[in-house]
């Protein structure tokens, strides 16, 4: 892997650098410029300079790049797949499923180039001809997290490109190499020098480079993934700077097993939901609203579930539940399940940690007087809370600040829509788990899991201006 991708201008010379290491065995896994303030407006400058011409690149053009570039990120899985799990501790399974969705995500981009259209609206004025159209908004700034670089710096970079606008992807601390490594395998397909920048920042820059971003002349729109507390930032920094954002922040999912419920199917979806890669995606499954009268059942089921999932080390042997991000994580998840023990929840699974990594956690009778029930772990823990009948569910369902992803666990489907439409939540999976994406899909949240939606169509909206143009094909009528 090549140290960096965008070279420092000659006038702005800097040759720090900082490590990023192994969470599981310390070792450095990666080094990436520590960019300044300086060199981070410079990004952006060399993507203002690249914007007009990439702006006026053909659809078929863009696509076709969007298209390598998919087939260089498959090509170079192994590769990727290595250094995610170097610089985060993930299973090798998540981080295959990130390259899977990732050049999934280039394909649909490549697909939406030709699907960026507008209208002719009808007018009253004689010999008037008006239209909306879209056009490319200009340069976007994407930052990205650790969780799933693969899929969300993807995110960042692709359908903003298939819009024709160029791109700085301000990199996650946790795992520069991926995000500089996946630049370099977009860019490398032949995209012009600019259209796609990268900056690479030390931790305790990352202020400082965020905020000389944001007000860069330059920038047009922002995207950001991550905590809602660093989201409350961006999109007051955007507000001041009058550019739009797309927020996709924090959750606290609910999955509700509803009476009439398949437990095995139930069982299955809040496994995956909370476990996959250590319950450290937005979507997980972080709260599971279960009927009283068959609460007693599922909660053996599950914990007996969560008891067989091996945890250790990826690079060891095959594992369910790898290493978390660091050793944070644990004392946030333990604390958590600590304080929820001494106000009468009782956990049924797990529990243990052993450096970074914790074992499948259930922990029962959660009530509302828990910190848990509120605040995000975003770890290896799932909290059940047992109530009395579907209005019940609905309410506690609705009980958090936040509203990216839920799901519902019901042998009757029309039951299921009908609750799911006043579930408070940008996403709704009904006989399915929390966690689902596709390139496709229009992906976002409510309430403090931020606004915006990206993928597909939606995408188009948010990384594109709507103009109106108008033309008098015959002479107008002026009043004076």
């Amino acid at each position: 892997m090549s140290e960096t991708f965008n070279r420092p201008v000659a006038a702005i010379p800097n040759g720090a650098t900082f490590e990023r290491r192994n969470p599981v065995t310390g070792a450095v896994a990666s080094r990436a410029r520590a960019m300044t303030v300086e060199e981070a407006r410079a990004a952006a400058d060399r993507a203002a300079a690249a914007f007009p011409a990439w702006s006026r690149a053909s659809p078929t053009g863009r696509r076709t790049l969007l298209n390598k570039a998919a087939d260089a990120l498959e090509a170079n899985t192994s590769e990727l797949i290595e250094l995610m799990v170097a610089e985060t501790g993930a299973a090798p399974g998540w981080c295959g499923f990130n390259a899977m969705l990732a050049a999934k995500m280039l394909r649909e981009a490549a697909a939406i180039t030709t699907q960026i259209s507008g209208e002719v609206i009808p007018s009253d004025k004689p010999g008037f001809l008006a239209m909306s159209i879209r056009q490319p908004a200009g340069v976007v700034l994407g930052i990205a997290p650790w969780n799933a670089p693969l899929i969300l710096g993807t995110r960042a970079i692709a359908v903003p490109l298939a819009c024709g606008n160029t791109v700085v992807l301000k990199a996650s601390e946790l795992c520069p190499g991926v995000h500089q490594r996946l630049a370099e395998l977009i860019a490398g397909v032949g995209f012009p020098d600019g259209v796609i920048n990268v900056v690479t920042n030390a931790p305790e820059d990352a202020p400082d480079v965020v905020q000389a971003l944001i007000a860069h002349r330059a920038i047009r729109r922002v995207n950001f993934t991550g905590s809602t507390h660093v989201g409350k930032i961006i999109g007051r920094l955007c507000g001041e700077n009058l550019k739009p954002a797309i927020l996709e922040l924090g959750g606290k999912a609910p999955l509700i097993v509803l009476d009439d419920a398949d437990l095995d199917l139930a069982v299955n979806a809040a496994a995956f939901g909370a476990f996959m890669h250590q319950g450290q995606i937005c979507m997980s499954t972080e709260r599971i609203v279960v009927d009283a009268k068959i609460a007693d059942e599922f909660v053996a089921k599950l914990a007996a579930k969560a008891n067989s999932l091996p945890v250790g080390d990826p690079a060891k042997g095959q594992v369910i539940l790898g290493s978390v991000v660091g050793l944070d994580t644990i004392t946030r998840v333990q604390n958590l399940v600590k304080e929820a023990v001494s106000k009468g929840a009782k956990v049924v699974a797990g529990g243990s940690a052993t450096g970074t990594f914790m074992e499948a956690t259930v922990v029962d009778h959660v009530t509302d007087a828990m910190r848990i029930y509120h605040d995000e772990s975003f770890g290896p823990s799932v909290s059940v809370v047992r109530v009395e009948g579907e209005e019940e569910a609905i309410r506690v369902a609705n009980d958090t600040d936040y509203g990216l992803s839920a799901a519902i666990i019901t042998r009757d489907i029309a039951r299921g829509l009908r609750i799911a439409r006043r579930i408070e939540s940008g996403i709704c999976h009904i006989n399915g788990p929390t966690v689902q994406d596709e390139a496709q899909m229009p992906f976002g949240g409510v309430k403090d899991s931020g606004y915006g939606r990206f993928g597909g169509r939606a995408g188009i909206e948010a990384f594109s201006e709507s103009r109106w143009i108008t033309i008098e094909t015959e002479t107008p009528h002026f009043p004076f």
